[in-house]
């Protein structure tokens, strides 16, 4: 897939197009300021589908070999959006070019199952064919055709309706009188045909499955009352419970943005959303709503929920792998079932499924690659499998030396065989001379082998021909190598020949080589800071090893002088001077501070009001206490109380009424019944209300 934006060409002034496949090159500018912002951005964003618009409102009223050209690249671009294929075909249409049509609709019909896009094929075939003295049945396959592959979808009433009103209308047509025509052979299969279709379509989930349904009664009714009782009633079950699952569909999808093309991923929330709701909604049709046991029939309608969300995430890789996964997996249940045929058919289908992917939007996705591959070999087609590596390695933009290192140490590991593994190597060698890393693989490999002799003579082959720009990491390798298992004349002959290569980027850093010398992994002779002050250079892994090293060395010490900043000391010049002094008197004596008020005094003093509220008068609290110690209290009298006469039975006639109470805390109190006869009693106050109003009573 082309990723690049080449789908307007390379020149500069080029606009939609450059180039047309029949009528050499056209060149088409556009002729709006928005249609020229529109392609200036598809020039970096090939997949904006806003200017894309932008482009095909604009094309509409060009010649049509120039929008040709632009749809071309269009659905190029997007392969699998089923709306851009329609706006294609319908253009070609409405300039009556049907042989380009029906190559469109050979090329994007089967892949694409797009609602909208085979109505728009039953049209064409109705409007064009009609002409044709068997318009009849090419219509009739036309409309068996659609709904076998797209006969599950729930906006397909409008096929299903259309296919049972054409079959009605010629069975009308052709037969003058109905229940003249009941008992032939023709007329019966035509009945058979149409109930078939209803019968069908009424236990699939779809909208407007109640209309069908009451077509299909009234077709009942017309064919045979008698009868149509009981194929109605049979088919009510199946009926009701397609209903419950056209609601099911309905609450699960309501979500789903379905008109979207393929984009490439970009992880924001709302593709996310998207993709767990998909996700969801094949999780679902797994499930078996239906409550089917036809397994064909839920294979089809799980396949189908597959198609229509790679019609909208034909960049997900995941997607397609578990499509593919879960058709390998009911081939798998029905070989174990002994259906070899019905396996078999499943098993091409994941087959065209990977080869779609690989050769549309997935072109450079290495993972479909490897389950594909994969899938091929486990099918015991090891030919097929050998050409799509082929395939994949044929692309730009990979790394093909990989390969050649996978196969040379699985000959090496798994077979024990050098010689395979040695002159695998070499094949990449000669293939890949210059690529650094392959080099330095091959070098892992013969220094494994404790292969001095091979080792320097490959040394010596590739230091010979690669650019010194590629070849310093090679360099290393080299010194690192007659470090080890070379003598010090053999080291310091290889500085000298590096320091000679590299003349000009080492002159005055003769230390660096000196460094090499002695250092061992990712231990140097010399401090990380010593290094960096001497300017040493090394290869291109040392210097990524270094850096990492004098970059947290900087941080470190960065943190070092940054560390005081971090506490900030306080301005004492704006401070007072701390002046120590004794203790208060009351104050706890031990160290740290008094113990805490306890809780209910505490709760007193949020009651009380504050201290300030009270501006005097002050007690001269020592003073009062001494004038209390210095009084002369007056002793309290021993005698002159009145003398009470009590009755003989020690107890009052109006105490006799007293609450039980009273009686135990010893209180007693005299009724206003007591005699008049006893002396000296206590007069009683002048100002006692109670008894004035008594003495008003009496009165």
């Amino acid at each position: 897939m082309d990723t690049n934006g080449e789908a307007f060409g390379n020149g500069a002034n080029e606009r939609f197009v450059n180039s047309d496949p029949k009528d050499g090159t056209v060149t088409f500018w556009s002729k709006t300021e928005r249609g020229i912002k529109a392609e200036t951005r598809l020039q970096n964003h090939p997949y904006d589908t806003e200017s894309w618009g932008v482009l095909i409102r604009e094309a509409q009223s060009t010649p049509l070999e120039t929008s040709r050209v632009l749809c071309e690249k269009l659905v190029r671009r997007f392969p699998n959006a089923g709306r851009y294929w329609r706006l294609y075909i319908e253009q070609e249409i409405k300039n009556n070019n049907y042989e380009q049509v029906e190559k469109l609709f050979q090329k994007c019909l089967i892949k694409v199952l797009n609602i909208d896009l085979w109505k728009c094929y039953l049209s064409y075939v109705r409007d064009t064919k009609c002409s044709l003295p068997n318009f009849r049945d090419k219509m009739l396959q036309a409309y068996e055709f659609a709904l076998e592959k797209v006969g599950v979808d729930f906006n397909s009433y409008q096929a299903s309706s259309n296919y049972n009103r054409f079959y009605s209308t010629e069975f009308v047509e052709t037969t003058t009188n109905l229940k003249e025509a009941v008992g032939s052979y023709a007329e019966n299969r035509k009945i058979i045909t149409i109930r078939k279709v209803y019968q069908r379509a009424v236990v699939t989930p779809m909208l407007n499955l109640e209309a069908l349904w009451r077509e299909y009664n009234s077709f009942e009714q017309s064919v045979n009352k008698a009868l149509a009782k009981k194929l109605i009633d049979d088919k009510t079950r199946e009926y009701m419970n397609a209903r419950r699952v056209a609601k099911e569909y309905e609450a699960i999808t309501r979500s789903l943005v379905r008109g979207n093309p393929s984009v490439p991923i970009n992880g924001n929330s709302e593709e996310n959303k998207q993709l767990q709701i998909w996700k969801k909604y094949i999780a679902w049709e797994k499930s078996n709503p239906l409550r089917t046991e036809d397994t064909a029939l839920l294979t089809k309608r799980v396949v189908y929920a597959y198609e229509q969300c790679l019609q909208t995430m034909g960049f997900h890789s995941n997607v397609w792998c578990e499509a593919a996964l879960y058709l390998e997996k009911v081939s798998q249940q029905l070989m174990d079932k002994g259906d070899m045929q019905g396996s078999k058919i499943l098993s091409d289908e994941t087959a065209g499924l990977y080869e779609r992917a690989v050769t549309g939007l997935m072109k450079h996705n290495m993972l479909l690659y490897f389950a594909y591959a994969d899938f091929e070999e486990g099918r015991m087609k090891f030919q097929k499998a050998k050409e799509i590596y082929e395939k994949y390695l044929a692309l730009e933009n990979i790394d093909p030396t990989l390969v050649f290192i996978s196969a040379a140490l699985m000959e090496y590991y798994c077979s024990k065989d050098k010689s395979i593994a040695f002159k695998i190597f070499e094949l990449g060698l000669k293939r890949h001379m210059n690529e650094t890393d392959y080099v330095l693989a091959y070098v892992d490999y013969l220094s494994h082998l404790n292969d001095d002799n091979n080792t320097r003579v490959l040394f010596e082959k590739v230091l010979s021909s690669m650019p010194n720009e590629k070849a310093s990491d090679v360099w290393g390798k080299f010194l690192e190598f007659e470090g080890t298992c070379g003598d010090l004349a053999s080291l310091v002959k290889v500085e000298n020949r590096k320091l000679e290569a590299y003349r000009e980027e080492l002159e005055g850093l003769e230390i660096s080589v000196l460094v090499d010398r002695y250092k061992y992994l990712d231990l140097f002779p010399c401090t990380p800071l010593e290094l960096k002050i001497m300017g040493y250079v090394g290869s291109t892994r040392q210097n990524n090893s270094l850096s990492s090293i004098l970059s947290s060395v900087t941080a470190q010490d960065e943190k070092t002088e940054e560390k005081p900043l971090k506490f900030p000391r306080p301005d004492t010049s704006q401070m007072t001077p701390f002046k120590p002094t004794a203790g208060a008197v009351g104050v706890h004596s031990v160290p740290g501070g008094v113990f805490p008020i306890p809780p209910a005094a505490q709760h007193l003093m949020t009651l009380l009001p504050p201290p300030t509220c009270f501006q005097g008068p002050f007690v001269m609290v020592e003073d009062f206490i001494r004038l209390t110690l210095e009084s002369q209290l007056p002793d309290p009298p021993t005698s002159g109380l009145p003398d009470v006469e009590l009755p003989v039975n020690g107890i009052d006639d109006g105490e006799e009424n007293m609450d039980v109470e009273q009686q135990k805390r010893g209180i007693k109190r005299q009724g206003d019944h007591e005699s008049d006869d006893e002396g000296n009693s206590v007069a009683p106050p002048v100002n006692d209300i109670y008894r004035t109003r008594q003495q008003k009573r009496v009165h």
